[in-house]
This record gives structure tokens, sequence and C-alpha cells, in this order.
């Protein structure tokens, strides 16, 4: 699957919205990749993740690890296609970490995975969880990188689809400089 492929997909199912968004990193951007219109196809979501697995089946992966929420799903299907297992973080107390008596042995090879990556906070720390327990992280798969290349997690990072989008600080601006209202997710004002 090529990038203009995946780019075609995100638009048949509505993941790419247009307005005035407030970024989960707190950046105000005027894209938004709803990745739940993607996810909640079962067709769609086997597709992407066969293709994130198979960027990574030379790379003798023994877990895959993403966060939750869109990260479970991401995980559980890459697994599959690697022959893995699968498992999550989740945030307790403000940091991510292993619950559900998941864990694993110092040197286990992860892959992680995550859905739209824009400052690569999510991943950064989805990555220290793991090597705060020993696992040697061997690579990140992504189905959309939006920080314009901008991330680096001194690791191979495979993004099934590249976006260059602006996103500002809420103070810089231009959309709340024109007043135009924050548009909510999953909507797109029509």
């Amino acid at each position: 699957m090529d990038e203009n492929e995946v780019q075609t997909l995100l638009e048949k199912t509505d993941a790419v919205l247009h307005g005035h968004f407030l970024l989960t990193s707190g950046l105000h951007s005027p894209m938004y990749v709803e990745k739940f219109n993607v996810l909640r196809n079962p067709v769609y979501t086997e597709k992407l993740c066969k293709e994130i697995a198979a960027r990574f089946i030379n790379d003798n992966v023994q877990l895959v690890v993403g966060p939750m929420t869109g990260g479970i799903l991401l995980s559980y299907e890459v697994a599959k296609n690697l022959g893995t297992m699968s498992m999550f973080t989740e945030r307790v107390d403000g940091k991510m970490t292993f619950k559900r008596g998941f864990g694993f042995a110092p040197g286990t090879r992860i892959l992680v995975v995550e859905d739209i990556v824009t400052t690569g906070g999510s991943v950064e720390e989805v990555v220290n969880a793991i090597k705060d327990l020993k696992g040697e992280v061997v690579g990140v798969g992504l189905l959309v990188d939006r920080s314009g290349g901008k991330v680096n997690f001194g690791v191979r990072t495979e993004a099934l689809l590249h976006l260059n989008v602006e996103t500002y600080k809420p103070e810089e601006c231009p959309l709340c400089a024109k007043h135009i209202p924050m548009t909510q997710r999953g909507r797109t004002g029509k």
C-alpha cells in the first residue's frame, strides 16, 4: 500500500476533516484526522495493519504495544499479522504505564504502533514505559505522521502516510485571530 492509497482510503471514509481543531497536543490545526472513521471498519483496519506489519516482518518482533485507545486496535491487528502478542499502555495519574498484569521479559523485542502522531508525545511515553521494564524498542509503526517529519524516536519509524499540516500555538493561531470557532471533532460543521 503506498501513501496515495492510504490517503484515498482516509478520504473515502471521511477520516480527513477540515476546519479549526484543538489537537490533543494543545495545538490548533485547520485539519484533523478522525482515525476512528477508518478504525471502525474491520476490513480497512486489517488492510492498514497488514501494511504496518509487512514493514517490520524481518525485525523479529516479539511483542506489539500501542497506547490506549486507537493503539489497542492497531496493536492487536499488527500483532496478529506478525504472529505475536499484543499489549497496550494506559495513563495512570498522568503517566503512561502497563496495567492489567501486562509485562514482558527484559530484552523483549517490541514494536510500538500508534494511529496519528503530531508531536510524538504519546509514543515517547510508550517507549519510555517499555525502557523502564528493560524492553528493546525495534521500531515504531504509524498510520499517519502529521509532524512534517519532525518526530524522532531513535528507532526506525514507518508511517503509512505523511502529512505536513500546519499547527499553531493557541496564542499564534491565525484561525483564532479571524474568530473562526473551533470545529467539534468528528463534525465538519456542514
